[in-house]
């Protein structure tokens, strides 16, 4: 079944959904070692040449809306430049949501906000219970946004990221009742 993907709207941002022509700002802000070096190790580095277009075609743009929502963060000043994403998924692996930001926007807020619209809709519409999330155990900015959003620290485990220094993981909830 395949679920509309819903734009939203916070004081400063809009979020929508993901389309072919994101793929220019995608990858001028994705494809940072910054940016993606606290990101699962699935994600290959160097990033290849048509990796973000490959990504479109093959993963991101066939599974939207089929228990696998993705948002592009959007500055309401430019909504032409993707700045980041949220990405939701059913199947945790074990986090449901990952999500990244263009390193000129970091320690703005940007992502805590862009967030609380995602688990509103994740938790009213999509059914959700809980949420798990995850992060490289070191990656502070990410861990500001699961305790901004009164996540829970659960566990603290091995992990592997595109930065072989980082070795561990947090694993963190949010369940529904908490976040209401």
């Amino acid at each position: 079944m395949q679920t509309a993907i819903p734009q939203f709207e916070t004081e400063r941002l809009i979020l929508r959904e993901v389309l072919e022509k994101d793929i220019p700002s995608y990858k001028k802000n994705f494809i940072d070692y910054d940016v993606i070096r606290w990101l699962s190790s699935a994600i290959p580095w160097p990033y290849p040449e048509n990796g973000v277009e490959d990504f479109f075609e093959n993963t991101l743009l066939p599974n939207q809306g089929k228990d696998n929502w993705v948002w592009g963060i959007f500055l309401k000043e430019d909504n032409t430049e993707l700045i980041g994403v949220v990405h939701l998924w059913r199947e945790g692996r074990p986090e449901n949501r990952g999500f990244w930001l263009a390193k000129k926007h970091w320690n703005k807020g940007i992502m805590s906000e862009a967030v609380k619209p995602v688990l509103n809709y994740a938790f009213s519409s999509l059914g959700f219970e809980k949420l798990i999330f995850a992060n490289a155990l070191g990656n502070v900015a990410s861990r500001k946004v699961k305790e901004k959003t009164g996540c829970k620290l659960i566990e603290i485990r091995e992990g592997s990221f595109v930065d072989k220094a980082l070795k561990k993981q947090e694993i963190w909830e949010l369940k529904k009742e908490d976040w209401k």
